[in-house]
């Protein structure tokens, strides 16, 4: 669109534009094809893979609240194999994938790491911050030796290029992303849900069986913003930008405080081709405010010293 160069690099991952499709909403990749075109797409981030099938939480374990969606799925997902079997290349294959690890140990997150390292997956997400499962996941994302602990024996795992999903439940979001440029972490991704949870005041019980949930959705960009804002001043490593993006407006901020790429989520459930419209109107404020590519947008925001 209007010549305007949506090229960008991720972590040392070639990208043919910054809109990608956020873990756990996209399921696959091959579920969201009758709705929109994959190839034009930066990329997707396929849904958190562990070593074996997981069934995660029983219903009701989704829900909708104000200016936002809570959820404690718990990662129900096929296993690594079945992905690397039949999900993976079931997917277009100039479609940039990147995959999604998660573990409650330290030890199954490297190997899910080690078995796609093989794979022609453009590289890695650690999810080290998912907010609603028992074992695992947050604790990592919320305590710095762990997390230290958990990106060093991920790169040791593999040599794909490396992003971790940070916790916004944190006290200092740039904290934990120092932590992980120091561990080898070619890149961050953040955030991930909000730990919350909602009422049922009529039956006086929580709305989700698992009591806390993720909370996604338009509600929690500004969090997702001063965060992303945060974590751009505090490491060299690049930054993808999650939370809230429901429009090329928020995608560009999130460009603006120092994201190299964004990933779509929940947005996506309402209106499963958004992405596409997201990455067309990334090129149209491109061409109405003379930059000729969209990497020029990374870390313009004009801020006060």
């Amino acid at each position: 669109m209007s010549g305007v160069d949506l090229r960008t690099d991720l972590a040392g991952m070639a990208l043919p534009n910054p809109v990608l499709l956020a873990s756990g909403t996209c399921g696959y990749g091959t579920e969201l094809e009758p709705f929109v075109d994959l190839t034009g797409l930066g990329g997707i981030v396929a849904k958190s893979l562990t070593l074996e099938p997981r069934t995660g939480n029983p219903p009701q374990r989704i829900t909708e609240t104000p200016s936002g969606m809570l959820n404690a799925i718990s990662l129900e997902n096929v296993g690594v194999e079945a992905f690397l079997r039949e999900k993976l290349p079931a997917l277009p294959a100039i479609l940039p994938v990147i995959a999604s690890c998660f573990g409650t140990e330290i030890e199954q997150y490297g190997e899910v790491c080690k078995r796609l390292d093989a794979s022609r997956v453009a590289g890695i997400e650690i999810n080290a911050s998912c907010p609603h499962v028992k074992a695992g996941g947050i604790e990592f994302g919320q305590d710095p030796q762990l997390l230290g602990g958990l990106v060093r024996a991920c790169r040791a795992a593999t040599r794909k290029p490396l992003l971790i999903k940070l916790s916004p439940n944190v006290t200092s979001i740039a904290e934990m992303a120092r932590v992980c440029e120091a561990e080898g972490a070619d890149g961050v991704a953040l955030i991930n849900a909000v730990q919350a949870m909602w009422v049922d005041v009529e039956a006086r019980r929580p709305v989700l069986h698992n009591v806390l949930g993720g909370l996604s959705g338009p509600a929690i960009a500004p969090i997702a913003l001063r965060m992303v804002w945060q974590v751009a001043q505090a490491v060299r490593i690049p930054v993808c930008g999650i939370g809230g993006i429901h429009g090329a407006r928020e995608a560009i901020a999130f460009l603006l405080c120092g994201a190299s790429a964004v990933q779509v989520g929940t947005a996506s459930y309402a209106h499963p081709g958004i992405a596409a419209e997201i990455r067309d109107g990334i090129a149209a404020y491109c061409a109405a405010h003379g930059f000729a590519a969209a990497r020029d947008l990374v870390g313009a925001l004009e801020a006060p010293a």
